[in-house]
This record gives structure tokens, sequence and C-alpha cells, in this order.
């Protein structure tokens, strides 16, 4: 992160990206044009989505025709069609996406590290592991596989952050515990569909596929409750967030409460991508790329969280469209999609980080 200097004596100003240390020791986040322009484009790839998802596919549909239905003046057909199959999607996709999106980029923030979001580091798996057990153990249902989920990537966000605390909790050291525990988890996921008889087993391994379809409007309305409660958190938060990325003792110097902080902000991404969890399974990667993608496209040297969760929706709604029309009439899991695209994008970032270590 570049810095520099403006001025001079006690009237001089640090700028560091977009943070400012005002005289007097105030400081300001200002958000950038650039900031603007990307989150108002996500926005409209989000509606240009929007627009094609309910209106093309096997019953297309015009806009009149869409609109009507969702005023309620549409015939039984196109309610069937856009209100029980498209609009259920595409609205989960949108929440998916801006959950895991804002969780990424806080925990990338917090550990400072470009690989610390929740699927790299395990919490989404600890996520998965949960939902097993309720699914597998305890022939739980979508609520209960919703609370397991959630209990699960708390779980291990709690195992993680205490196996990692003490010197350098938030870099490295925190993204290769995460790593290792995952990679346990996905051993006991593992293990637990294949001691599950065959109804469960199949049943299991499509949750952790990564799906939007056959969603009702419960889990949807459950996930929108959260993301609503959880949402304004790190937004509220953006400025000590972005203090506390240039260091636990600048932050503290000027006034951030650190440990405080970092506990609020890591419980609320990791509710965050447990919720999405819950409600669409493991999609992959999403919270690793979406928050970089945004950060790159704004040139920002802080967090930007509301471009992140308007990007990462736009990511999840036009990957889940691309599945959903072109594997037609059998569409493939939009966690499939993510994970190839992610799986790619991971390899190109490593390559990156190893060729900027090197020089």
């Amino acid at each position: 992160m570049s810095a520099g200097r403006v001025g001079g004596g006690t009237g001089s100003t640090l700028v560091t990206g977009r943070l400012l240390r005002l005289p007097g020791g105030r400081v300001s986040l200002r958000v950038g044009p650039r900031s603007v322009l990307v989150g108002a484009i996500a926005a409209a790839v989000v509606v240009a989505g929007a627009l094609v998802s309910l209106t093309t596919g096997a019953f297309p549909l015009t806009l009149p025709e869409v609109g009507e239905t969702l005023v309620g003046q549409g015939s039984r057909a196109t309610e069937f069609v856009v209100l029980d199959q498209r609009l259920p999607r595409l609205v989960l996709a949108i929440l998916v996406g801006a959950a895991l999106a804002v969780s990424g980029a806080v925990l990338q923030s917090l550990s400072r590290n470009p690989l610390g979001s929740p699927d790299v580091i395990g919490f989404t798996t600890g996520a998965s592991t949960g939902a097993l057990v309720a699914i597998v153990a305890l022939g739980a249902g979508t609520l209960g596989t919703s609370l397991g989920a959630l209990v699960g990537g708390l779980l291990t966000a709690l195992l993680v952050v205490a196996l990692s605390a003490g010197r350098g909790t938030q870099g490295l050291r925190m993204v290769l515990i995460g790593i290792g525990i995952g990679a346990a988890l996905l051993a006991v996921n593992s293990w637990l569909i294949t001691t599950a008889v065959l109804q469960t087993a199949v049943e299991a391994q499509t949750w952790l596929l990564g799906d939007l379809g056959n969603r009702g409007w419960p889990q949807i309305l459950a996930l929108a409750a959260a993301v609503a409660v959880l949402l304004p958190l790190p937004f509220g938060m953006a400025r000590r967030l972005a203090l506390i990325e240039l260091g636990d003792r600048p932050a503290g110097a000027l006034g951030v409460d650190v440990g405080r902080t970092r506990t609020i902000l890591l419980l609320g991404a990791v509710a965050l991508a447990a919720a999405a969890t819950a409600a669409a399974g493991p999609i992959p990667f999403l919270a690793l790329a979406a928050p970089q993608i945004a950060r790159s496209l704004t040139r920002a040297a802080t967090p930007v969280l509301v471009p992140s969760a308007l990007v990462g929706a736009a990511l999840l709604v036009v990957s889940d469209l691309a599945v959903t029309r072109l594997f037609s009439p059998v569409p493939l899991p939009v966690g499939v999609a993510t994970g190839l695209i992610g799986g790619l994008y991971l390899v190109a970032l490593l390559v990156r980080l190893w060729r900027g270590s090197t020089t």
C-alpha cells in the first residue's frame, strides 16, 4: 500500500490510497469516482442479467408479461415460471453473491492476505461439514441443514482463530492453518457421505455441489433477513477496517479498538459466508475473486465493500445465467462453474504472488 505525504509541519496530510489523515488527527475515508463507476457498472450487469434471466429460457416471456406477473396480473403459467422458478433463483444469486463477496473482502483485509477468503481458509468447508452432520447424522430438513451450516462455519472460524492466535495471526499463519483445517474437514465430509445410506448420500452430495435451484422462498427470505442484519455491520465499520489494514499499531494510535473491531468484523464475515452457504451450498472461489476484482478495477488502496458486493452479485448472476442457458435442459450447478473459473483464477493469483516475491 503506497503512501505519500503532502504539505509539511503540523498541517501535513497523510495520503494512503483514499485514506486521508487530516490536521488534528482526524481521518476521512473518501469514496473515489472509480469506485462509484465500478459499482454502477456492476449494478447495471446485475440488472441486465436479471432481465435476461426472467425473460429467456424454455418458456420465453416478454418484459411486459414479466412486469404484469410481478404485480399480480399474470396468468397461472407465467406466475409459475416467474415467481416459482426464475425469480427465486435470481434473488438468491444476488444475495449469495453479495454476502460471499463482502465476507471475502473483510477477511482478506483482516488477514492482509489475498488468500484470506472463507472458502480458502476453511470456513465454508466448516459450514459444509455442519450441514452434512445435520443431513446425514440427524436427518435434518431445510431449517436444520441451514442451522448446521451456520454452526459449522462459526465453530471452524473459532478453531482457526484459536490455533493461529499469537504472533502472525493475521497473516500467512492464519491462512495456512485455515487451509490445513479445511483439508481435514474435507476428509470428514467424504467420510460422512461414504457412511450414509444411499438416498441420504445422494442428497448430501447434491447439496455439496452448490446450486441455486430448488430453493424455496422461506430459505431466500431467511438469507435476506441475515444479509439485512449482517451487511450493515462491515459497511458501518469500513473506516476502522481500512485503518486496521494499515497495521494494528497505526490503527490503535488513531483511536481504533483493534481487538474488539477485529472480533466483530470476523464474526460478521463468517456469519455472512455461513448464511450464504446454508442457503445455496458451497459456491467456490466467489469470495476469493470478487473482492480482488473490485479492488483492482477501483484501484483502491483500502477495502471497497459496496463495489465488492455488487461485483459478487454480478458474477454469480452471470455465472448462473450461463449454466442454465448453455446447458439446458439439464443445467450444471453453479458451484461447478464457479469452481472451474475460480480454480483458474487461484492459479493465476498464486503465479502472480510468486513472481512478486521473487522480484
